[in-house]
């Protein structure tokens, strides 16, 4: 039987996902932040139950992983309000760890290797990007080509979770 916490992860890696990438394509400043508040307040709330349900399980480094996944969706959180340009400090430090979460909850085998090579793609993608920024390179959250190629990775791996969530019942 499905717990309600792989229900409501499952449901906060969709909205997250979903709301994430429709974000970075809104023309609208305001709907873009709010977009981007949903999206964040549903990835923190499922990798709260992610980091939970794998160290219950005895796997420290995968619930690491979503641990440190959502201290930085947390930044990008806190950063949201200000604006693309003003929230590019804590959109770094955000992005930065992100790359290491998805590098900590793909370091095992505990999800399938296609899962783990999209998370590991958009990681080195997330953390060029971040170098870019430091080197002052004028990136935003949604410039192109990158950190945008990074996302429909993510938004792939959360795809995968979500799937690795709901297919635990059969």
């Amino acid at each position: 039987m499905r717990s309600t916490s792989d229900t409501i992860a499952a449901i906060g890696l969709a909205i997250g996902g979903a709301l994430g990438m429709a974000g970075t394509f809104v023309g609208s400043d305001a709907l873009r932040e709010t977009l981007w508040t949903i999206d964040g307040v549903g990835i923190v709330v499922a990798a709260a139950l992610l980091t939970m349900k794998y160290q219950r399980l005895g796997n420290d480094l995968v619930a690491a992983g979503f641990l440190t996944f959502l201290a930085g969706e947390s930044l990008l959180l806190a950063g949201n309000a200000a604006g693309l340009q003003a929230s590019v400090p804590s959109y770094a430090g955000g992005i930065a760890l992100w790359a290491a979460g998805l590098v900590m909850v793909s370091a095992q085998g505990t999800f399938a290797l296609w899962m783990r090579l999209t998370a590991f793609v958009a990681a080195v993608l997330f953390a060029v990007s971040v170098l870019m920024i430091l080197w002052g390179a004028p990136l935003l959250p949604t410039s192109s080509p990158l950190p945008a190629l990074g996302y429909p990775l993510l938004v792939l791996t959360f795809i995968g979770w979500i799937w690795t969530l709901l297919k635990s019942v059969r």
